[in-house]
């Protein structure tokens, strides 16, 4: 319903056709007079109110002095720090259910990881089966991250960070310091 560049955001409460908004960024290089939206600034594009929000742009865009205008169900965060530590806590209390960047946007590093791998190997996988495997890992991750969060009643930034050191710890026992 709502998308943005930098240079400001439109939306339309009905919804937008994706494909006519990449035509027309294609052509006019600018989301400015979208013909089937309003045009509103990106803080308004924050607090809108929405299912999912994804903010993934820049970080700092959520801050103490908006969230609590977010009126989003969902936050995924799709830019790195995009929610400052202090509008976590106001976001967590509205019952936001929070992505957070270590999780949601994992899936280009996994990717990276998927062309060394072919790399060192010689082999070259289809798109379908990077997807395919890039999706088991990042639902597999995804489950795992809020069974974590369940069980150590936490949010999810908190249970992916506890998640992630409890892995490195686990290798570095596992192979010890120097291996």
């Amino acid at each position: 319903m709502a998308i943005s560049d930098i240079h400001g955001a439109i939306h339309n409460p009905k919804g937008l056709d994706i494909s006519e908004v990449l035509k027309y960024l294609s052509k006019h290089k600018t989301l400015e007079d979208f013909p089937e939206a309003e045009r509103v600034s990106n803080h308004e594009l924050l607090e809108l109110d929405c299912d999912i929000l994804l903010p993934a742009a820049t970080e700092n865009q959520i801050t103490s002095k908006n969230a609590d205008k977010i009126k989003c169900k969902i936050l995924c965060e799709g830019a790195n720090g995009p929610t400052t530590a202090a509008a976590d806590d106001i976001l967590q209390e509205k019952g936001i259910f929070i992505i957070p960047d270590i999780l949601a946007n994992a899936g280009g590093v996994t990717v990276s990881y998927f062309e060394w791998v072919q790399d060192r190997m010689g082999f070259f996988w289809k798109e379908d089966l990077v997807n395919e495997r890039l999706k088991d890992i990042m639902v597999t991750s995804f489950n795992e991250v809020v069974h974590y969060a369940e069980a150590h009643k936490v949010n999810m930034r908190i249970a992916s960070y506890m998640l992630a050191i409890d892995r490195v710890a686990y290798d570095t026992r596992m192979r010890g310091i120097y291996a």
